[in-house]
């Protein structure tokens, strides 16, 4: 599955984002609760246009995480009416951009649009490539027993089970060896 660079940017940026809801994390924990997980989410995904850095940037941020997870909670037509409301929400207006070290690509929100915002039709702009190229059964949640994280699978054959978020492909390999052989699994 090849998507061009932006597409999959944005989807790894929403899957990431939506990996730091509590209801997908191992101990439920929130990975977004401060300013510093804001700036570590943002260190690793660099955004441009305008940042705040505050506490209601920090809340926006917080509010759109449930929109996202619910992208990876249907299928493909499910997926049709969300993320035409992102769009719709964020009043998306597509254009062509070239900057920094990319190529043209789109961006369909202004600079001055807020973080949450321009993320929302970012991941709603990639999601539209996911379905027109009927690549939604790789939209997956983690098959980890413990795990509800998260990820878009871009291995060549779609076989790619787990996210890497919790290292719950090692996890559950070792505990099904452990079944095999009748020791006690690992938490």
């Amino acid at each position: 599955m090849v998507f061009i660079d932006d597409t999959r940017l944005a989807l790894e940026a929403a899957a990431a984002l939506a990996n730091t809801h509590p209801d997908t994390d191992r101990d439920g924990a929130d990975r977004l609760s401060d300013l510093a997980d804001l700036d570590a989410f943002l260190r690793d995904r660099p955004y441009t246009g305008d940042i705040r850095r505050d506490a209601e940037e920090l809340a926006e941020m917080r509010e759109i995480r449930p929109r996202l997870l619910a992208l990876w909670a249907t299928d493909r037509d499910g997926a049709v009416p969300l993320v035409n409301a992102m769009l719709r929400d964020g009043r998306a207006l597509p254009q062509l951009v070239i900057h920094d070290q990319y190529d043209w690509h789109v961006h369909a929100t202004g600079d001055d649009a807020p973080l949450a915002t321009r993320i929302l039709v970012e991941t709603a702009m990639a999601f539209v490539d996911v379905i027109r190229a009927d690549e939604y059964d790789r939209v997956r949640v983690c098959e980890a027993d413990d795990c509800a994280g998260v990820y878009v699978d871009y291995s060549r054959n779609g076989s790619k089970r787990y996210c890497d978020s919790g290292n719950c492909g090692n996890r559950m390999n070792v505990n099904a060896y452990r079944r095999r052989r009748g020791l006690q699994e690992t938490p």
